[in-house]
């Protein structure tokens, strides 16, 4: 059975408890719920969870490590003499799932019965050729090894996923019995379904947090193996990044933090003005009208694509650059300034724009929450409203204003695609705006992109790349954090 009905089963099953735990309750009670304990929907309730939640909890856990286990099983069955000396067993366990998709696609077609697929040898049959029939696209000829691994592969997952149907089947009908046999007028069905919900409470609180500890974890263990590979005084104090998957490769993370910084300058040189002023404008000079039309216009820039900016980077801006700084005697300044439409000051413009509703909304609503007393004691001394919103209102708001331009640096320092598409591929150190440079995240990307060996240090790095940017933005959100509280504490 697909997990998607089986989780779907589930649900209609528990359903059907909640009914027959009410009814149940209602019987033992002869109709009257004054005799009851607990309001009958709590006797269905905790029939309903009982049959739901440890079932539904065994199957997911049980998809998450099926994988897992079967991937480590069969790849074991693979002798190392028979791994290519220019791939590795992780790249064969990749060509392995992809003739087990490519088999169960062919079976579920109909090109191939189940007993077909297990029988199916390698050195008599073209199994490239088989499968590419059914839409399934292989690099290259499939060895026995490979064939005999994906058969085993595919025998694995079957049995797994019938053993994995019956225990999930057998826990929920077994809480639903068990749910039902203790239901009783005199049962506190309360008192469980609220701790049961407290429970459940507890876990979706906590899982925010397990989620970011099991992130923070897996990108240690991986930058710990990527130093016992990589001298860390060159990923640190380096100052080239020329990746070499054949070995004597430079990565240093200064020219990639450099490229990060800059582009995140620009960025903010564009956002933090025009976004301020903005906030300025909405907060204390524009109209009812004005702002009811204006503010939810201005922050639907928040709600478009990064892709999309992406283009527009890509499209519009750099060309229109190249128009007036690039192209020698064809360029509007006659000088050959920017070589392609990629270059740090496209990147930074397009991600500037993006960043403008960020500011101006957090600003607004900071400085919407001075105090109203504040300005009428300035202009009740004879301050004009321009004097009132630069020496009264923006300071007292300039501790929300700083949170908010530290919350807006932190996302412009973990923007991908805007930078992908907009700023190049080239890692250096230069001042030139309009040269071509690379980020963090970008390179982060690219050492992640295609098949790679996870046990090589250029495929190693990008986890400490991102433990790096990790640890960069989380300062920023703390320090921009701390300033806003401590706004808010004074003026709230």
């Amino acid at each position: 059975m697909p997990t998607i009905w089986l989780v779907v089963s589930l649900f209609v099953l528990s359903a059907i408890g909640f009914f027959v735990g009410r009814n149940r309750a209602l019987q033992s009670a002869s109709g009257d719920t004054r005799d009851l304990h607990s309001l009958p929907i709590y006797y269905g309730m905790n029939v309903a969870l009982t049959a739901l939640i440890p079932a539904l909890s065994v199957l997911v856990i049980w998809v998450l490590a099926q994988p897992m286990i079967i991937d480590t099983q069969v790849s074991r069955t693979i002798p190392a003499e028979l791994i290519p000396e220019s791939s590795t067993r992780g790249l064969v366990m990749s060509d392995v799932r992809r003739v087990a998709d490519g088999l169960d696609l062919a079976v579920s077609l109909g090109g191939m019965t189940e007993a077909d697929s297990r029988a199916i040898n390698a050195e008599t049959t073209d199994v490239r050729a088989r499968l590419g029939e059914y839409g399934v696209a292989l690099g290259s000829d499939v060895r026995p090894e490979v064939l005999k691994a994906a058969q085993s592969y595919r025998n694995l997952t079957a049995t797994a996923s019938l053993a994995m149907n019956v225990v999930v089947a057998v826990l929920a009908i077994g809480g639903l019995a068990f749910a039902y046999s203790k239901t009783h007028k005199d049962f506190r069905a309360r008192n469980v379904v609220e701790r049961g919900v407290l429970a459940l409470l507890i876990f979706a609180a906590s899982l925010a947090i397990l989620t970011t500890v099991g992130i923070v974890f897996s990108m240690l263990f991986e930058t710990l193996n990527f130093f016992s590979l990589h001298d860390w005084k060159d990923f640190f104090l380096g100052t080239t990044w020329a990746p070499n998957f054949r070995g004597d490769s430079e990565l240093s993370i200064l020219p990639l933090l450099w490229g990060t910084l800059y582009i995140s300058f620009i960025a903010l040189l564009v956002a933090v003005p025009v976004g301020l002023f903005a906030a300025v404008y909405l907060s204390e000079y524009a109209s009812g009208a004005t702002r009811a039309f204006a503010k939810p216009l201005l922050e639907i820039l928040a709600g478009i694509p990064t892709i999309v900016y992406g283009l527009f980077a890509l499209l519009t801006v750099g060309p229109m650059l190249v128009r007036v700084f690039g192209r020698g005697d064809n360029g509007l300044l006659g000088v050959e300034w920017m070589a392609g439409a990629t270059s740090v000051l496209t990147a930074g413009i397009v991600m500037g724009i993006m960043l403008i509703p960020f500011v101006s909304s957090l600003s607004d609503d900071i400085i919407n929450a001075v105090p109203q007393s504040m300005r009428d004691g300035s202009l009740g001394l004879g301050a004009t409203k321009s004097e009132t919103v630069r020496q009264v209102v923006l300071p007292a708001a300039l501790p929300g204003i700083v949170g908010a331009v530290l919350l807006a640096a932190s996302r412009a320092i973990g923007e991908t695609m805007i930078v992908v598409m907009g700023a190049g591929a080239i890692a250096k150190f230069s001042l030139n705006p309009l040269e071509s440079m690379t980020t963090i995240t970008t390179r982060i990307v690219s050492q992640l992109t295609g098949d790679t060996d996870f046990a090589s240090p250029e495929t190693l790095v990008a986890f400490a790349l991102g433990l790096t940017l990790f640890v960069l933005t989380l300062g920023l959100n703390v320090l921009a954090l701390l300033i806003v509280r401590k706004y808010r504490e004074q003026y709230e």
